[in-house]
């Protein structure tokens, strides 16, 4: 197992040797994933963690998956999209084309989740989203749409507390032991891999959500990936970041008026 002291050289070695920035990423959070990554692989020193870094490079996604925090389900946190449907998506309607970015997708369940509301909303038809994950597995997963059933009574009660009209199974098929998505809600959805840290603006949004991804950075990467989604935002876009984090705090704070405190939507005003 590595220690704190460690950390600096393992963050420098896959910079230079990927390209992936994670200088402003929590230590403990890094220090944590990176120990269970070498327990699973049965690593145990730093100079084995090092030669598998660099003499296997086939074996980096595995390690990017399992430092990359991928947390999610259907309709989590149900007033949250409450609060969009009530917030947002009236505002939304009065666009002719919606562009919408779930940034840190991680399995796909947030993006779906948002495309079933938008039907709902007839909003769908002229929306596209755009799903973004640093984590090649976790859009490998997201593109399928598969999902095990055991937890669809919980997706079900998300659904319905968040505002849903219909029944949620009318929108997968089902084995019994697996669901996936049905194809016309996938048809304006691109999942594509970026990364928040060393990537540009991605694409002008109406609607950005990253929540609970900045928790993980220090205030300088906060700050960054902020600014990121301020330039990727038209004045009178929205932002939803997860309810740990905030706008308070940071170099943009004054571009943007709360729409709902609790659930931590903003809207650009200048």
């Amino acid at each position: 197992m590595i220690e704190f002291s460690d950390i600096d050289e393992i963050v420098f070695l896959i910079k230079k040797q990927y390209g992936y920035d994670f200088e402003g990423y929590s230590r403990a959070s890094l220090l944590r994933r990176i120990n269970r990554f070498m327990e699973l692989s049965g690593l145990v020193t730093i100079v084995h963690l090092k030669n598998e870094l660099v003499n296997n490079p086939e074996n980096f996604n595995t390690f990017i998956n399992e430092i990359v925090v991928n947390v999610s389900e259907f309709f989590r946190d149900p007033d949250f999209f409450k609060s969009l449907i009530n917030n947002v998506f009236p505002y939304l309607e009065s666009y002719p084309k919606i562009n919408i970015w779930s940034a840190g997708c991680s399995f796909g369940e947030e993006t779906y989740s948002l495309a079933i509301l938008l039907k709902e909303m007839n909003l769908l038809e002229k929306s596209r989203l755009y799903a973004t994950d640093i984590s090649t597995n976790a859009l490998d997963k997201s593109k399928k749409g598969i999902y095990s059933n055991k937890d669809f009574k919980e997706y079900s009660k998300n659904y319905f507390s968040c505002g849903g009209k219909e029944s949620l199974n009318q929108y997968f098929v089902s084995d019994g032991q697996k669901s996936i998505i049905n194809s016309e809600l996938k048809k304006d959805i691109l999942f594509s891999r970026h990364n928040l840290v060393t990537d540009s603006v991605f694409k002008e949004c109406q609607l950005i959500l990253c929540r609970n991804v900045l928790i993980y950075f220090n205030e300088e990467l906060q700050n960054k990936v902020l600014k990121l989604f301020y330039d990727s935002l038209p004045i009178h876009g929205f932002l939803a970041l997860g309810n740990k984090e905030t706008l308070r705090f940071s170099s943009i704070s004054d571009k943007f008026k709360i729409i709902d405190s609790k659930e931590k939507i903003y809207q650009k005003i200048k």
